[in-house]
């Protein structure tokens, strides 16, 4: 979302002349001529869920680990695993298409300043405010590259006329590697450097020569992070629904998809407002504001994201679709008033009021 949408305007007024009333009314789509329409926010949530995706490979020699490297327990067949790393929820306010509003201006009325998202949220009267945008979503990981064994391997290993003469080839090379480090560490070899940093090169170059040729009997273990984002907006209060599902062979599947366990979130709330009081004499005062600018006042709630082994996040704020609406006076903003109010976008509920 790009930074918001700015209204600003203002007529003039005779000093004679009584003074008009900003006008604010429930928006109908379609009936308003003139005029600011506003919205006020749901509290939605952006979900990350961050995987790491490891993939397990046999060497081409895995027969023969035992024989010639005395290597045991070595992958046989391609696996892959998934796993959860890590889940975050991040709040963000969504249009509630049963809360729009229209501020009409009317003829001998100051009209407010009034700041909206590019979604049509109300964020500010008299002022401007910003538009607040969620951080980018973490980049995947993708898993590092392995070098090609067959590059270290020998012309001889790669003529062997069979796998079991290869691999006997191949554990003779990796023996003589070995022995080449063990020279070098001991200062016994005949090319071994003084410079200390040539000879960490050397030696990194064995290691890396060394592991290149073993992963041909030990087999290779690779592991990427991949990022997964999504949204979900609560509706109502919820002890366990399905957010998403989880296999640890396939990674986030679908919702319907049977072959992962389901990871569930709930919704509950920690907050209860006070019933709104309908006696005669509050009536009337409602009735004189109904032509004020509406509001959320957020109540408390908390989410936590969990399966049935464990909870993977959870976290308690305000959240506007389960508190009440309520009216701020109009006389706020009349032609000699100079109120200024910004709302909370995530929630509609008010952030800041000064005169």
């Amino acid at each position: 979302m790009k930074l918001r949408n700015i209204l600003g305007l203002v007529f003039c007024c005779s000093a004679l002349a009584v003074q008009a009333q900003t006008d604010v009314t429930k928006f109908i789509p379609g009936s308003t001529l003139e005029g600011v329409s506003y919205f006020l926010p749901k509290t939605a949530f952006r979900v990350t869920v961050i995987t790491e995706k490891t993939v397990t490979k046999p060497g081409d020699f895995y027969k023969y680990a035992n024989r010639y490297l005395r290597l045991s327990n070595v992958p046989t067949e391609e696996k892959v695993e998934w796993s959860i790393k890590s889940i975050k929820l991040e709040p963000f306010g969504v249009p509630d298409k049963d809360k729009a509003y229209n501020i009409k201006i009317k003829s001998k009325t100051v009209a407010p300043l009034v700041s909206l998202t590019s979604d049509g949220i109300l964020l500010s009267i008299n002022t401007e405010a910003a538009e607040e945008v969620l951080p980018e979503v973490p980049d995947a990981i993708p898993a590092p590259k392995l070098d090609n064994p067959r590059n270290y391997m020998t012309q001889e290993m790669l003529a062997a006329g069979s796998t079991a003469k290869m691999a006997e080839l191949c554990a003779e090379e990796i023996y003589d590697l070995r022995d080449s480090r063990n020279s070098l560490i001991k200062g016994e070899a005949d090319n071994t450097p003084k410079d200390g940093a040539q000879l960490q090169l050397m030696l990194n170059q064995l290691d890396k020569q060394t592991a290149a040729l073993e992963s041909m009997f030990k087999g290779t273990q690779q592991t990427s992070t991949e990022v997964t984002s999504f949204n979900y907006l609560p509706e109502e209060e919820t002890d366990k629904d399905i957010l998403f599902r989880f296999s640890q062979k396939l990674g986030i599947v679908d919702e319907d998809d049977l072959a992962g366990a389901p990871i569930y979130v709930s919704v509950r709330r920690t907050e209860t407002l006070p019933q709104t009081e309908t006696n005669e004499d509050i009536a009337k005062k409602k009735a004189k504001m109904e032509k004020g600018v509406y509001y959320n006042v957020p109540a408390r709630a908390k989410v936590t994201v969990f399966n049935n082994l464990q909870e993977f996040c959870s976290t308690e704020l305000p959240m506007g679709q389960f508190g009440v609406v309520e009216i701020m006076a109009n006389t706020l903003f009349d032609k000699q008033a100079t109120t200024k109010v910004t709302f909370f976008q995530t929630t509609g509920g008010t952030k800041e009021i000064t005169k």
